[in-house]
C-alpha cells in the first residue's frame, strides 16, 4: 500500500510586495539580480530605469513578472526611488522591497520580511544582515546591525542602521514622512531612515538576507565626499546631545572625511573578519 502523501505546503503570498530596483545601464547586473529573487510565491518587481541608453529590456523569467517605469532622464537615484515608490502605491502595493543592481537575495528573503511587517505593524522598515561580496563573488565581511529598534535609535550614526538594499519598506509610511527626496545627495537611505524612525520603529532579522556587491563605481566610492557631507548634515540636523554614541558618530564621520576610501575598506574588512 503506497503511503499517504504529504499535501504541500501552501507558498506564503506576495500579492502585496513589490521588488524596487532602480537601475541605470545596468542590463547584465539588473538580469543577475532579477535572477536571484527565489521565493515559494510569484514576485513582483518594478525597475525604475533611470535614464539608461539604450533602454534597460529585461527577458522573461519564471516567477516574476517585472514592469519597468523609464524616467525621461538621468535624474539620480533620490528621484528614481521617488518615483517608484509612488508607482507602486498608484498599483496598490503595501510594501516595498529595496534591491540594487548587481546584488543577490538570499532565497526566501521577501517572504521572511513580509511575515515579520505582518506581525509587527508599528515596525515601518526591516532589513537583513548582509554578506559584502566582490565584484567577482569572494565574501569580504558581513554586516550585522543590530535588530532592535531601541538599539538602531541610539547606534544610528555610528553605524548604518539599516542596509538599504536589504529593506522591506511600508509604503503608506515612506509616503507619509515625505517619501525619499533629494535634499541629502548620496545618503537619501539614511534621511528617511531617521524620518520613519520618528513615527515608526525600525527594524532587522538577524540572518542573511542580502549579498551585497563591493564596487567601486558605486555611490559610496564616486560620490563619497558628498555623502559624507549629506552625512553629517543629518548627524547635525538629528543630533542628541544626551546621546554618547551621537558624540562617537559625529567623531566616526569626521575622521573619514581625512581617511582614503580604500584605506576605510581595508579597516572594514579587518574589523568585521576580526568579529
Amino acid at each position: 500500500m503506497t503511503p499517504p502523501s504529504t499535501p504541500p505546503r501552501a507558498a506564503a503570498p506576495l500579492d502585496d510586495v513589490a521588488v524596487l530596483m532602480p537601475a541605470y545601464n545596468a542590463h547584465d547586473d539588473v538580469v543577475r539580480t532579477l535572477a536571484s529573487l527565489r521565493e515559494d510565491a510569484p514576485v513582483h518587481v518594478l525597475i525604475v530605469d533611470d535614464g539608461s541608453t539604450p533602454p534597460i529590456a529585461v527577458p522573461a523569467l519564471p516567477g516574476l513578472a517585472v514592469d519597468v517605469l523609464r524616467m525621461p532622464e538621468n535624474g539620480g537615484i533620490e528621484r528614481a526611488l521617488q518615483a517608484g515608490i509612488d508607482a507602486l502605491a498608484a498599483r496598490g502595493f503595501r510594501y516595498a522591497a529595496r534591491i540594487d543592481a548587481g546584488d543577490l537575495a538570499a532565497p526566501g528573503r521577501l517572504a521572511k520580511q513580509r511575515a515579520y511587517l505582518g506581525a509587527h505593524p508599528g515596525v515601518a522598515c526591516v532589513g537583513m544582515w548582509t554578506q559584502v561580496v566582490s565584484r567577482d563573488g569572494r565574501p569580504l565581511f558581513m554586516l550585522t546591525p543590530p535588530a532592535e529598534p531601541r538599539a538602531l535609535r541610539r547606534t544610528r550614526f555610528l553605524r548604518s542602521p539599516l542596509v538599504h538594499p536589504s529593506v522591506m519598506l511600508r509604503i503608506d509610511a515612506v509616503r507619509e514622512v515625505g517619501n525619499y527626496r533629494a535634499k541629502y545627495r548620496a545618503a537619501e537611505d539614511l534621511d528617511l531612515f531617521l524620518r520613519l524612525m520618528r513615527r515608526y520603529d525600525c527594524a532587522n532579522l538577524p540572518e542573511l538576507g542580502l549579498y551585497y556587491e563591493l564596487n567601486e563605481g558605486g555611490i559610496s566610492a564616486t560620490k563619497r565626499r558628498r555623502q559624507l557631507v549629506s552625512t553629517l548634515a543629518l548627524l547635525l540636523r538629528h543630533f542628541d546631545a544626551l546621546n554618547p554614541y551621537d558624540w562617537a558618530g559625529l567623531a566616526k564621520n569626521l575622521l573619514h572625511f581625512v581617511t582614503p576610501y580604500r584605506t576605510l575598506q581595508r579597516v572594514k574588512r579587518a574589523l568585521f573578519a576580526a568579529g
